[in-house]
């Protein structure tokens, strides 16, 4: 293969602490054994990539490392042992690159949960560059009549079915509160709709587009906390009781306080977007309400199997939510405009 000799830039997140971010030259990589190198066609920004940035997640990175994790693209090498995959395979892949295989979440298959998990784009070279390399293993087929944008967005639906289809218990007839909504908020609104639930999605007046958005997407109801009192509102809908569910999306301290005041008594409270520090709450709320309280970190094989099928049937529509391509020279102005909440899944893609 060519590729095998080839240089490509690389999005590295350079050194620990803010910033410390710039795209490098580096020699494109080969796989080794068990392992398969894909050319990326598309990789999607993710809000951990910001907090990779600000160097305020939790999840362990090894600088300087290759950013990225949601992408698609198609295979470009095998490495020995590899069975079942050929060169021009369209493909996306998980992201554990690295997990231990004999504690007993890997052996029960939520190797999310592995304390030796190491994931591309924090530990290992990601996405955001001409060519990855991932374990065979984690691969997964794009369906025929999926595109390499929309494939890109494989991985964050497949945390999206892990939280909300596999974690939260999600019945028909729910009402069930989305808080943020941006690209993970307006995703788990379209699961939660697909088990039947009505959705009401909850963001701020700097929302609006977002809002409009999940109504086109078949929200029952959209609230501007800024504008409207979503507390009432809620409660005039289910007769007093609060919501069934809530799923907050946001990783705002203001939109987890608020989760908890909508949720009515036993309902069920789940966490999905992340934080990036300590907040303060007001814990005895579940207590009072006797909640059922759930986190949800990354994604498992199973997830990622729903994840595509949900996307190949069109039971979730993920084109409306593709907003912005740029190549991967422009990072700063894809990283601003999702901080900034404009338009809505922003992706980069590889340069000579």
């Amino acid at each position: 293969m060519t590729a095998k000799m080839e240089k490509m830039h690389g999005l590295f997140k350079t050194d620990s602490g803010p910033g410390n971010m710039e795209v490098r030259e580096i020699a494109a990589p080969k796989p080794g054994p068990g392992e398969v190198m894909i050319e990326v066609k598309a990789s999607g920004i993710c809000g951990s990539d910001l907090h990779i940035y600000h160097s305020d997640i939790a999840i362990p990175t090894r600088p300087p490392v290759i950013t990225g994790h949601e992408f698609s693209g198609v295979i470009a090498a095998l490495g020995e042992g590899v069975t079942g995959w050929k060169e021009g395979d369209r493909v996306t892949s998980e992201t554990a690159s690295i997990r231990c295989d004999t504690c007993s979440y890997c052996r029960t298959g939520f190797y999310n949960l592995c304390p030796e998990r190491r994931l591309i784009g924090y530990w290992v070279n990601g996405s955001f560059a001409k060519y990855i390399v991932v374990p065979a293993r984690n691969v997964h087929r794009l369906p025929d009549n999926i595109d390499f944008v929309t494939g890109a967005m494989a991985e964050p639906t497949a945390c999206c079915v892990h939280a909300v289809n596999e974690l939260t218990n999600i019945r028909g007839g729910d009402l069930v509160v989305i808080i943020g909504p941006g690209p993970i908020g307006l995703i788990s609104a379209q699961l939660a709709m697909a088990e039947g639930a009505d959705v009401v999605v909850v963001g701020t007046s700097k929302d609006a587009t977002r809002l409009e958005m999940a109504k086109k997407l078949g929200a029952r109801r959209t609230i501007d906390v800024q504008t409207e009192n979503a507390p009432e509102i809620v409660n005039q809908m289910t007769g007093g009781k609060g919501a069934d569910v809530v799923l907050e999306c946001s990783g705002n301290e203001a939109g987890a306080a608020l989760g908890l005041e909508l949720v009515r008594r036993q309902g069920r409270y789940t966490q999905i977007g992340l934080f990036g520090k300590k907040i303060q709450l007001d814990f005895e709320r579940i207590c009072y309400k006797e909640l059922k309280v759930t986190g949800s970190i990354g994604s498992v094989w199973t997830s990622w199997d729903k994840a595509l099928r949900f996307m190949a049937t069109g039971r979730i529509q993920l084109k409306p939510l593709q907003s912005d391509i740029l190549p991967i020279t422009e990072w700063k102005e894809g990283f601003r405009k999702f901080e900034a909440k404009e338009g809505f899944k922003i992706f980069l893609q590889p340069v000579d």
